[in-house]
């Protein structure tokens, strides 16, 4: 059983595999038409997947955020044809769980699953979250929130 983790943007999206003991199996950045395309091929063998979900706090917004609720939609549409169930999961949960403020910055995100699952480590000898950088930290958080909600997968 696998958990799929998607950080969603407007043009390009992150994505994590992660198995039932948390660990990253498959992740990139890529662009969102190549990333729907994986998922309506069945490329992922995923039985679940955690989608980052845009709220609104007050503020104007602009249209790259518009854009990235319609590939959100898209990205569950896709997983529904797939009989992948699908979760939304906003920031501030993430935040709240793994850092138990909602004032947590990224930083402070990676750094809490860092000191949950271990280090990066290096080429020669990668760890848990070797080849990480901003957007998959992001999306591999969804989907230990997500995990660690529902008790979906534990480690």
């Amino acid at each position: 059983m696998t958990i799929l983790a998607i950080d969603p943007g407007n043009t390009e999206s992150a994505f994590v595999e992660i198995d039932e003991k948390l660990k990253p199996l498959n992740f990139d950045k890529v662009k969102n038409e190549t990333l729907l395309q994986y998922i309506c091929d069945g490329t992922f063998g995923s039985d679940k997947a955690a989608i980052e979900m845009i709220a609104s706090y007050g503020m104007p917004v602009g249209a790259e955020v518009f854009q990235t609720c319609l590939w959100i939609g898209r990205f569950i549409e896709c997983l529904q044809s797939q009989n992948i169930q699908s979760e939304l999961v906003y920031r501030k949960d993430v935040k709240l769980n793994l850092c138990g403020t909602s004032k947590a910055k990224d930083s402070n995100i990676s750094q809490a699953l860092k000191d949950r699952f271990g280090v990066v480590g290096v080429k020669a000898k990668p760890g848990w979250f070797y080849g990480f950088h901003h957007d998959i930290w992001a999306a591999y958080a969804v989907g230990v929130t997500y995990a660690d909600k529902t008790g979906g997968i534990k480690p």
